[in-house]
C-alpha cells in the first residue's frame, strides 16, 4: 500500500502537522492502526511530562492512582456499623454489609479472612 504525506490537526494544540511517509511506514511495521492525534511537539511534551499548554494541564504521572490508569471510581454508601456516609471501590449490593475505613479495621481485626472468628489462643 503507497502512503502519501497527511496533513492532521493535533487534538491538543489544534495546529495542523503532517503524518510523513515515512512515520506511516513506521506505525504500520508496528501494527499500529491509529494516526497520531498529537503534533510531535506536544507527544514529546507529554511524554516528558510536561504540556504545550502550561499549567492549565494536570498532569497526574505515573503514579498516580494505580500506576497512571484511571483512578478508580467510587460509589456513596452507609457503614452498616455506624451509620456514617462512606464511599467505597465497589458497587454496594443489597443485604452485603458496607463499612467505612474506621469499622471496616475494626471488623477485620475480630473476624478471620473467611468471616469466621479470629483464633485468639496459642497453638
Amino acid at each position: 500500500m503507497p502512503y502519501t504525506d497527511k496533513v492532521l490537526i493535533c487534538r491538543e494544540c489544534g495546529t495542523s502537522f503532517t503524518f510523513t511517509v515515512g512515520e506511516q511506514a513506521f506505525f504500520a511495521s508496528r501494527g499500529l492502526t491509529n494516526e497520531p492525534g498529537r503534533c510531535p511537539s506536544c507527544r514529546s511534551a507529554r511524554k516528558a511530562g510536561g504540556s504545550p499548554l502550561g499549567d492549565s494541564y494536570v498532569h497526574y504521572g505515573p503514579f498516580a492512582s494505580f500506576g497512571g490508569r484511571t483512578p478508580r471510581q467510587m460509589h456513596p454508601a452507609v457503614c452498616a456499623n455506624c451509620n456514617q456516609m462512606t464511599e467505597v471501590p465497589f458497587l454496594p449490593r443489597a443485604g452485603r454489609p458496607v463499612y467505612c475505613s474506621d469499622c471496616f479495621n475494626a471488623v477485620r481485626q475480630t473476624t478471620g479472612k473467611n468471616g469466621d472468628h479470629a483464633f485468639e489462643g496459642g497453638s
